[in-house]
């Protein structure tokens, strides 16, 4: 019982870090699509397997000293997808937007800084947000990134209001 008990364990755990690999194949639906041109973009894919990285940066935002609203933001995602696109398009971006729009994604902000648009999407159902899309537009580079999870329009807000406050992008750069 033991053995079997333990060859099902290890079986799970290697099916539930396959998501930890990096996929040169896109994992947002729209780009699926096989009867779409793509025009030689190239795809880079990861999916956050998110019992493993809310330990940590729920640990990394504690040692850092950030407030405890902003962790316990944290417990409220439960899916986190990015996707990298170079030599993408202007028209590629343009036609995911409208299919978000299909989708019953609603624009939420637009933010444009120096060369890059960094536009908010987000699907709700009443006052619970299901999915948050981020898009960042940067020339030919496009960078997505599909959070799922249980959010009011508060949360996204004191989100925002942080990132803007602590400069995020530099903290990211860095």
């Amino acid at each position: 019982m033991k053995k079997s008990f333990a060859i099902i364990a290890v079986a799970l755990i290697v099916l539930s870090l396959q998501s930890c690999i990096v996929s040169q194949k896109p994992n947002i639906s729209f780009f699926d699509n096989p009867s779409y041109n793509y025009g030689g973009a190239q795809f880079t894919s990861i999916n956050v397997p998110m019992f493993l990285a809310k330990p940590i940066v729920k640990k990394s935002l504690r040692d850092e000293g950030e407030s405890e609203e902003l962790i316990n933001m944290i417990s409220k995602v439960s899916d986190v997808k990015v996707m990298t696109i170079e030599n993408g398009n202007a028209a590629m971006l343009a036609d995911f937007t409208k299919y978000l729009k299909k989708d019953n994604f609603e624009e939420w902000m637009t933010v444009r800084k120096e060369k890059e648009t960094i536009n908010f999407q987000a699907k709700q159902k009443g006052d619970e947000i299901k999915k948050l899309m981020i898009t960042i537009a940067s020339g030919s580079e496009l960078v997505l990134v599909d959070v799922s999870g249980k959010f009011t329009a508060d949360d996204i807000s004191r989100l925002i209001n942080y990132s803007e406050k602590n400069d995020l992008r530099n903290k990211v750069l860095k």
